[in-house]
């Protein structure tokens, strides 16, 4: 399977830095997060191909939200310890949520060009490195 770096993006929508990553070789995967009224796969014990295979993650979902907290939770036990992992922060959720964000790298804004090539650079040392 082609690399692809996955984002965790309220709403599903596409990365405006899409055309970036792909110019680089990653195709975009984008999961909204689970609906309303329903659990993510991977807190039931599914798990998550997309999570799994994915060469890089930016997440985007609302870390108030406990569901959201409990993915990135699951996330950072489960997934390889090479696979980078961006995580958007409201304000002070980073100050919120010390514990869970811990050892990732938090930004406070949308991700611009700089930090998905660093994500990417990150990724593609950990794929040279297996």
């Amino acid at each position: 399977m082609e690399d692809y770096i996955l984002f965790d993006k309220p709403g599903g929508a596409a990365p405006a830095d899409r055309k970036f990553l792909e110019q680089l070789g990653h195709r975009v995967m984008v999961c909204p997060g689970p609906a309303p009224g329903t659990m993510c796969p991977i807190l039931t014990g599914e798990g998550c191909a997309l999570a799994e295979e994915a060469e890089g993650i930016v997440f985007e979902l609302d870390l108030d939200d406990a569901q959201h907290r409990e993915i990135l939770a699951r996330y950072k036990e489960s997934l390889r310890t090479d696979v980078p992992i961006r995580v958007i922060v409201g304000p002070d959720q980073a100050q919120k949520y010390p514990e869970l964000v811990r050892g990732l790298k938090v930004l406070t804004h949308s991700p611009v060009t700089g930090d998905l090539d660093a994500l990417v650079t990150e990724a593609e040392a950990a794929d040279h490195q297996a």
